[in-house]
């Protein structure tokens, strides 16, 4: 009997999170938040680099990525690989809004603010309301998709952060590379993380 790998079994819902390539301000050590930065030469190769390797590994269902153009972009080269288009774009999975601190390397924004300018208002979206909206979205992806495999293309702390709200004491503290892989698996409404930032296509 042949398995249907690209669904999960007993209602089993997969996600794959993926985060954008490289961008030139990455490179830079800029913060990007919701700027609408596109990805650089080598931002595109990793998205053909990750595009590659799934492309040799199980079957995914379909593509959603956020409405900025680095993971919009990264979105396109992956699902050219698997010959899968994009399903839509989301807003609610977009990079954390940084408020007046996006565009500034940490260099800039102590001399801006001094050396607690993470303490000062400078209207940062809140961590809290980032990954509600990243929990969200999730769990109206498991309800709309039960039993799929998919590829979420997003941004780091978006990643980082509703992990955190998902399983918090499994992911205290995050870390996200560019164009790495997270799995995470929902059964019966309970998550799972069985890959977190894989980036061994990129060595």
């Amino acid at each position: 009997m042949k398995i249907d790998i690209r669904k999960g079994s007993g209602g089993m819902t997969t996600i794959g999170f993926i985060r954008h390539g490289v961008t030139e301000w990455n490179s830079l050590g800029k913060a990007q938040g919701a700027s609408d930065i596109p990805l650089n030469k080598i931002g595109r190769k990793q998205a053909s680099d990750i595009g590659d390797r799934l492309s040799k590994e199980d079957n995914w269902d379909m593509i959603i990525t956020s409405d900025l153009s680095r993971a919009v972009e990264t979105a396109q080269i992956i699902g050219s690989k698997l010959g899968l288009p994009i399903s839509h774009a989301e807003a609610r999975v977009r990079e954390i809004n940084c408020g007046k601190i996006e565009g500034t390397t940490e260099e800039e924004r102590v001399k801006l603010w001094g050396s607690n300018w993470s303490n000062l208002e400078l209207g940062m979206e809140k961590f809290e309301d980032v990954s509600k909206r990243g929990r969200d979205f999730l769990e109206e992806i498991v309800s709309t998709y039960n039993d799929r495999r998919i590829l979420v293309i997003s941004h780091g702390a978006l990643i980082g952060l509703t992990l955190q709200r998902l399983l918090p004491q499994k992911f205290q503290k995050t870390y996200i590379d560019n164009t790495s892989i997270t799995i995470l698996n929902n059964t019966e409404g309970k998550w799972d993380c069985i890959l977190y930032n894989c980036i061994k296509h990129l060595e």
